[in-house]
């Protein structure tokens, strides 16, 4: 997924620092340097993910490495070895001064420089609450690379839920849901998708989001656990919106997903997704087989609107079996 920014932000503070520096040296075109290594805890090692930390598993590492470490010399044992020198990134930028501290979204190349004066406890942060109002205003979503399983898209970096939902991280524990390409051709172009209200919470694997066609209502499980922090209004009136731009201006909410590692460990992503969806055009195939009589030896055509074009498949029977609702 590539995220660009229609708006910038100048909030500088001066100083200097060789990490800043680096940072504002860096040509277009040239790696993205880890927060690790532009906090000095690696000597090199380069961001393959858009800055996107929760999703990457070096960072699952050094942190756990770092914790550990934390706790052996609190107890008084004396570490040896590289790995022993491991501590995390926060606490290596706070041996600098306070006002030498660069902001998260600076050491991300979204800022120019501005001093952390909160410890990196950016929950605290009223700037980075001002900058996330602005990032989900003005971001624009793309999927890097759109892959296919048995004519079903799916992007590459997204996670995916059973109930045919989708989770993109974005910053920190905030991600964005949306509904997959499967789902939206099963039900065809829908009415209205409702969720819960900014500030409500969803529940991974409750059915916190509706969507109706007509007089047909269905529930959709949330694939992660956290508190709404904002919605795709469009949807409400005009949930055909979805299914013209699934994974992309389609979204239907976003969440704050205090749990999100543990949550990911429940989804599906890449070739996982791939295999589910193999298993789940399958299913769909025998349905319609059951209802219609033996398809071609080629499995047919899947219409983008499977129900309109075969309502006798039942709208409840469809949405139970593959929306596990």
């Amino acid at each position: 997924m590539r995220v660009s920014l229609s708006f910038g932000i100048n909030m500088g503070c001066g100083g200097n620092m060789e990490t800043s520096n680096r940072l504002e040296n860096r040509s277009e075109g040239e790696p993205s340097p880890c927060i690790w290594m532009q906090a000095g805890v690696v000597r090199r090692k380069f961001c393959l993910n858009d800055y996107y930390c929760m999703a990457c598993n070096f960072d699952r590492i050094m942190a756990r490495v770092a914790e550990e470490n934390k706790r052996l010399r609190k107890a008084g044992k004396v570490l040896q070895g590289k790995r022993g020198k491991i501590v995390s990134w926060k606490d290596r930028l706070k041996e600098y001064p306070p006002w030498k501290r660069p902001c998260l979204h600076h050491l991300k190349g979204r800022i120019e420089f501005r001093a952390c004066n909160h410890e990196y406890f950016c929950s605290d942060c009223e700037f980075d609450q001002y900058f996330h109002d602005q990032y989900t205003v003005h971001a624009v979503v793309t999927p890097v690379e759109v892959l296919e399983a048995e004519g079903f898209s799916f992007p590459q970096g997204y996670y995916f839920h059973c109930g045919h939902t989708w989770v993109k991280i974005e910053e920190s524990h905030s991600v964005r849901v949306g509904m997959d390409d499967f789902a939206l051709r099963i039900l065809g172009p829908l009415d209205s998708i409702e969720v819960p209200l900014i500030g409500k919470e969803v529940q991974q694997g409750r059915a916190d989001i509706s969507v109706f066609r007509g007089i047909n209502r269905a529930k959709v499980l949330s694939p992660v656990s956290g508190v709404v922090t904002s919605i795709n209004s469009r949807l409400r009136d005009k949930g055909g919106l979805a299914n013209k731009d699934p994974f992309s201006g389609g979204w239907v909410m976003r969440v704050h997903a205090e749990n999100l590692r543990q949550d990911l460990k429940n989804l599906m992503i890449d070739t996982e997704t791939r295999d589910f969806l193999i298993e789940e055009a399958d299913r769909l195939y025998q349905v319609i087989e059951e209802v219609e009589g033996p398809l071609g030896t080629d499995g047919g055509y899947l219409y983008d609107d499977v129900y309109g074009s075969m309502p006798q498949l039942g709208w409840e029977r469809l949405t139970k079996l593959f929306f596990r609702t």
